[in-house]
């Protein structure tokens, strides 16, 4: 997806320093250090206006929320949203979701969020999908032994992707919804911006899965 330039985001961004990480690879180790206090950690890939994670994390003081974007533009429009009331449990990184095993160590992460990933639809693209085998081999290497995936997706091919692909890895699914705004589980789910602009178009899916020793 083709992102338009935002002259403030730079200097957004280095003005902010305390709540962005633009070194990943140089806090291998040290995440905690960067929160008010040691706590489980959860990571979101693709943040987008950065409603889900902020919201998230307000709903869940006792766990630390890193929120993982490649575009500057996003992240920095997530970043204002999120210094208009800042939360000590939340940090933000600027880098590409395919390098995770190099920021974090193993079994190091309690839960991984997929909130509407780009379908990559052309069948040459799929390695670029965020639940890919490659990109699945790299969660299984971060998450805890007792970690999950929640993955939310309107495009009913990526979710069907999806379902293949991690139960070949092999994985074990703890929830399928179809249509999640239809079901009772649906009062607990935060949205993400895009989730609340095109969920009236069409049903959301959604799956927990983690995966199995």
């Amino acid at each position: 997806m083709r992102v338009r330039k935002k002259p403030w985001a730079d200097q957004y961004i280095k003005d902010h320093g305390d709540y962005i990480v633009t070194d990943p690879k140089n806090w291998l180790g040290k995440w905690q250090d960067r929160f008010g206090k040691v706590q489980p950690l959860n990571v979101e890939i693709g943040i987008g206006k950065g409603r889900f994670i902020i919201e998230t994390a307000r709903a869940n003081p006792n766990i630390n929320y890193i929120g993982i974007e490649l575009q500057t533009s996003v992240i920095a429009t997530a970043l204002r949203s999120f210094m208009a009331d800042s939360l000590p449990n939340v940090q933000f990184v600027l880098t590409d979701g395919a390098d995770l095993d190099e920021l974090f160590y193993e079994n190091e992460i309690k839960k991984i969020f997929l909130n509407f990933s780009d379908p990559w639809p052309k069948k040459r693209h799929a390695k670029r999908r965020l639940t890919s085998p490659l990109f699945l081999k790299t969660y299984n290497h971060v998450l805890d032994q007792d970690g999950d995936i929640e993955f939310k997706t309107d495009n009913r091919g990526l979710f069907e992707y999806t379902l293949v692909t991690m139960n070949n890895f092999p994985m074990t699914f703890d929830y399928v919804s179809l249509d999640l705004h239809r079901s009772p589980e649906n009062e607990a789910n935060i949205e993400t911006e895009y989730e609340h602009k095109f969920s009236p178009k069409g049903p959301i899916y959604k799956l927990i899965a983690h995966f199995t020793a």
